[in-house]
């Protein structure tokens, strides 16, 4: 008997919280009957920094960054000797090209950023011949050639920036930009606050004609309202993202005869924390010859930037640009972040003579260093084992029969390990204070709104719900966003659900 169809909604930044008040209230019908009829995991861990570029391509891959390669929403490119950027803000976007920010999010990060080596869930459902969709989602990548649509003014007028096809699942449908065949839906390029009633016009027609097995249902409305209103205000973003849910369920004939044919994960890829001031790192570290967007890494030598500072909204990274000044620059730059008002942790990666790893370091202003490796003396909540020497309270941690627990920094070490060792990653990354953010190249922060990407857990742990997913035995004591790749491959069997350890 074939599987059931399975359906995946990402519901950007949806806090545990506030979904189990948006039920309370009645304003989230269609999850409360998902998670009566099947499975709610309340603290699901994104991974570090916990922004929507990394944690989508975990959820995608299954892997943290360490493997995938995406280490922030802006971070610097070793190879190509530039800053990377996302979409921090339209003037962050401004201050690096909006055409190479487009560059770099519509094509790159999937074709040249994304790793070659580990494969997307479309392509590995691909390959298993099973009919594979997605809503605009940032990694899409698959087995299938996509061009660019030109059948509206605004995609008309993309044209000169959008120029190339994408490999992605079998139905694509990204911001307008790419539809793999009509569905009468319109998304205005992807505009914030239009985004989730485009996914759920294309959801639904797909639903309707019974176009796939796979379908990744993007609902990121969630992430810019809270942004904008802070995150007590998700409720009604939520409720507009079931309703989103309910148009879905509603070209099946209801949720009944939806849930005969198909089974259900929504998540979050993280959540947020309100935010009540800024941390400028570019000026705290000007004097150290930060790398300017725009301005060439390689000139005369009195000329040459030190650094390269790239914010990621609660969470940052530094590059050390001279290689024969790394240590030395890793701590310097180590020194200034731990006397900077708003930056709560600091952490590198410290590595023998022959460049391999030796420990990381997690350090507090208030407590000190925490210095860890794999190893053999304590255990974690994911079953990984680890060697640790030092200030636990940096983390507020606690060993207790030979386990690790740091409830507000959860599966810490695990999440600092891959963020550290990822090849793409800086020399030094830096977590903001509660309350506090980064702001981006173009001088934005979320103040009085909400954000994330820190280590904390108000930022880091989402929203899961499993409706007719068999989830793995055991079940790990402390679910991930990687666990859920491998659950997907499951349903349809390719190989026994899983947690993602490394």
């Amino acid at each position: 008997m074939a599987a059931p169809k399975l359906v995946l909604c990402v519901i950007d930044a949806m806090a545990p919280a506030m979904l189990q008040r948006a039920v309370a209230e009645g304003r989230a019908p269609i999850l409360a009957q998902l998670i009566e009829r099947g499975r709610y995991i309340p603290e699901c861990v994104a991974a570090f920094p916990s922004v929507t570029p990394v944690c989508a391509a975990s959820i995608a891959t299954g892997v943290a960054q360490d493997r995938h390669l995406i280490p922030g929403m802006n971070w610097y490119s070793r190879e190509e000797a530039r800053y990377v950027e996302y979409g921090s803000s339209l003037r962050a976007a401004q201050r690096f090209g909006i055409a190479r920010q487009l560059t770099d999010t519509v094509y790159n990060m999937n074709r040249a950023h994304l790793s070659a080596s580990v494969p997307t869930v479309f392509e590995a459902l691909d390959d298993a011949g099973e009919r594979t969709a997605c809503t605009t989602y940032l990694i899409y990548r698959g087995r299938h050639r996509h061009e660019p649509q030109r059948d509206t003014a605004l995609t008309r007028l993309a044209a000169p920036l959008i120029r190339h096809a994408v490999m992605g699942p079998k139905e694509l449908f990204y911001a307008d930009i790419f539809a793999s065949r009509p569905t009468g839906c319109r998304g205005a390029l992807g505009m914030p606050g239009v985004r989730d009633q485009h996914a759920g016009c294309v959801s639904s027609y797909m639903v309707e004609h019974e176009l796939f097995d796979f379908l990744l249902i993007s609902l990121p409305d969630n992430d810019w309202h809270s942004h904008k209103h802070g995150p007590d205000a998700q409720v009604w973003s939520i409720a507009q993202a079931d309703a989103q849910l309910a148009r879905v369920v509603d070209a099946a004939g209801g949720l009944d005869e939806f849930l005969r044919e198909h089974a259900v994960i929504a998540m979050a890829d993280h959540s947020q924390a309100p935010v009540s001031g800024m941390i400028s790192l570019q000026d705290e570290l000007f004097d150290l010859d930060v790398l300017r967007p725009g301005r060439a890494p390689r000139g005369a030598r009195d000329e040459e930037p030190r650094v390269a500072v790239c914010p990621s909204q609660r969470a940052a990274m530094v590059y050390a640009l001279r290689q024969e000044e790394r240590d030395a620059l890793r701590a310097l730059v180590t020194r200034r972040a731990l006397a900077v008002d708003g930056i709560e942790l600091v952490m590198w990666l410290e590595r023998d003579s022959d460049e391999l790893p030796r420990e990381g370091v997690i350090c507090s202003r208030a407590h000190g260093e925490l210095r860890f490796a794999p190893g053999d003396a304590v255990g974690d909540a994911r079953g990984r084992r680890w060697d640790v020497e030092g200030a636990l309270a940096s983390i507020r941690a606690q060993v207790r029969d030979g386990r690790l627990y740091s409830p507000d920094y959860p599966d810490a070490l695990g999440r600092v390990w891959a963020a550290l060792t990822c090849p793409t990653s800086g020399e030094v990354l830096l977590s903001a204070a509660p309350g506090r953010e980064f702001a981006d190249w173009g001088g934005q922060a979320h103040v009085g709104g909400g954000s994330h990407g820190s280590l904390h857990a108000s930022d880091s742990l989402g929203a899961l719900v499993l409706c007719g997913v068999r989830a793995p035995d055991p079940e790990p004591a402390q679910w991930t966003i990687s666990d859920v790749a491998s659950l997907m491959l499951a349903h349809f069997g390719r190989g026994p659900a899983q947690s993602a350890l490394r």
